[in-house]
């Protein structure tokens, strides 16, 4: 069993998304980081970095943050969503321009121009412009493909969560027909649901 330590934001549901692909077995736990729970004490004992998602495996005490190498972590365990040879390094490749991209660059246009708009013109205009960039780079991608490295994979998992916030980053989808439609696509799957949907409550299971 996996326990889930999580918040409603993209980079947590990436991995409650890709443990319901899986079929694992997990319970959710919510950190309220609007309420600084990710600073409590023992939540830091799992993510010394005191972000969400981080995940603790019952049985043998490991424990793990930082989303990407979960999503690794998880791939690597199970024998899925990541293929072997080549392939690999494709769906690595764009899970680290997800990583180093997509998430923070999307994550200031949400503090800027979602939550704190007319406050700084100029950063405004800066990552508003890169979200733009970067939702080009993905159209571009997904030309002749269905997802972004092959198969469904991480790499896909990792950037959905992110792009599913489009009207937070002020983003027209129909300016972009090659994402909305692999967004569509890839929402329309159950356990992207099912994972999205998470934490639903918050399970009375202690920290080590």
């Amino acid at each position: 069993m996996i326990d889930l330590y999580t918040w409603t934001t993209p980079n947590g549901r990436k991995v409650s998304i890709a443990l319901e692909e899986l079929g694992l077995p997990y319970e959710a736990h919510a950190v309220n980081i609007g309420q600084d729970e990710q600073f409590a004490p023992d939540f830091l004992k799992i993510s010394p970095n005191n972000k969400i998602p981080a995940i603790l495996e019952r049985e043998t005490g490991f424990h793990l943050m930082e989303s990407g190498a979960i999503l690794l972590w998880l791939a690597e365990r199970e024998g899925k969503l990541m293929p072997k040879g080549d392939g690999k390094w494709e769906v690595i490749e764009w899970l680290m321009w997800q990583m180093g991209g997509v998430g923070p660059m999307l994550g200031q246009v949400h503090h800027f121009v979602k939550y704190n708009a007319g406050k700084a013109q100029y950063a405004e205009e800066r990552f508003s412009k890169e979200a733009r960039r970067l939702y080009g780079v993905l159209d571009k991608r997904l030309q002749g493909r269905d997802f972004i490295a092959g198969d469904y994979s991480i790499a896909d998992i990792a950037t959905w969560p992110w792009i599913s916030r489009f009207e937070w980053q002020e983003i027209d989808l129909n300016d972009f027909p090659r994402v909305r439609d692999w967004y569509l696509r890839i929402a329309e799957r159950p356990a992207v649901q099912r994972g999205y949907d998470q934490p639903k409550k918050v399970a009375d299971i202690p920290l080590p």
